[in-house]
């Protein structure tokens, strides 16, 4: 419902582009790319690390949204589009931020007006903390700003508050309207809000103690996508892996939790969007149950419990040891863990690894 209301709040302000909370009209010039840049920490960020003691919790929220897909035309292609926007967060006892981290998983499938797919379908989508300067907003920024250094200031400005601070921040029209953050951050904040104070309500104490250090790595496919015909729509799907990470001074995971966004985006032979854009898109996580893959699983597990007791194996392992794990065609091969863990594992530790390697 949360998610509901953000998203109707975007669309009563006619927001322009994809979910930062709706976007922004910097974000119309964004391009596409390749490397990695996620900024350096600020000193909120080193102030609080120092600060807290004792265990801390670990947490994941997501706000998905695929309400900019547009409909392939005689002028040209469609896209199939969605915008996952995913923080994840360590809290201490009291549910103050220690460290955030905030990226987007923003995916757009090409359609063709004869319900065709014509993206790649072997491409890997980098996300835009992965883009960083060759995203291509700062040039059209009001504040000579690229897109990752506004979210990682957004991720710096949470920390030392609580989910309460969050939520009742000042905003206008999906835009901060504290000045302080307004120099810093001029996209919608709509989206990260909402991803930030889901993270903090779902954290769990998986580990993390004070001084470890945060990471969130995603990786993104769109292989599972399909076609249309002349007896069914087409389906473009957007499936996004994440992995959030804590990782002490010897590069050790203390904590590790494990999600997927799994946007599935119909559409007719025409190129039409046949899906609902204003559909509440939930994480694997989110749903639990309802995913649906006990009744069909061989070890009678659902996703998330799988994907759980995977992110629990790599507690206590470096990322080269996680990368060594046994696997055959995609499948751990270790008797033990198998019992617990029946899906493919490739991409969670494609997404480990990226986690780790940003937990600085």
């Amino acid at each position: 419902m949360k998610k509901k209301i953000i998203a109707m709040l975007c669309v009563a302000t006619m927001c322009a582009s994809f979910v930062v909370g709706c976007g922004s009209t910097e974000e119309t010039t964004s391009n596409t790319a390749n490397n990695a840049t996620t900024g350096e920490a600020t000193t909120a960020t080193d102030t609080a690390a120092s600060t807290a003691s004792g265990a801390l919790k670990t947490g994941l929220g997501t706000s998905v949204s695929i309400a900019d897909s547009v409909n392939a035309s005689a002028e040209g292609d469609g896209t199939a589009q969605c915008d996952a926007t995913i923080a994840a967060v360590t809290v201490d006892e009291n549910g103050v931020v220690v460290e955030c981290a905030i990226d987007i998983a923003q995916t757009r499938i090409g359609i063709s007006a004869d319900g065709k797919i014509t993206s790649d379908f072997n491409a890997e989508y980098p996300s835009k903390q992965e883009l960083g300067d060759a995203y291509g907003m700062k040039q059209a920024s009001a504040i000579g700003k690229e897109w990752y250094e506004q979210a990682n200031a957004f991720a710096d400005w949470t920390v030392g508050k609580t989910a309460n601070e969050i939520s009742g921040m000042a905003i206008s029209q999906g835009l901060a309207s504290d000045a302080d953050l307004a120099a810093s951050v001029s996209i919608h904040v709509t989206g990260f809000q909402a991803a930030v104070t889901e993270a903090i309500a779902n954290a769990t104490a998986g580990g993390a103690q004070a001084g470890d250090k945060l990471g969130l790595g995603l990786t993104t496919s769109i292989s599972n996508s399909v076609d249309a015909s002349a007896e069914a729509d087409g389906e473009a799907q957007a499936y996004t892996t994440i992995s959030v990470v804590t990782v002490d001074a010897n590069g050790v995971i203390t904590s590790s939790i494990i999600d997927a966004v799994q946007a599935k985006i119909g559409f007719d032979s025409t190129g039409a969007i046949t899906a609902d854009l204003s559909q509440d898109v939930r994480s694997k996580n989110e749903l639990g149950d309802e995913y649906g893959m006990k009744k069909a699983s061989a070890i009678g597990k659902e996703w998330n419990e799988q994907a759980a007791a995977y992110a629990a194996y790599t507690v206590g392992k470096t990322a080269q040891e996680v990368a060594g794990t046994a696997i055959e065609a995609g499948l751990v091969t270790d008797a033990d863990l198998a019992a617990s863990v029946s899906v493919h594992v490739t991409d969670f530790n494609k997404a480990i690894a990226k986690s780790t390697a940003n937990a600085k």
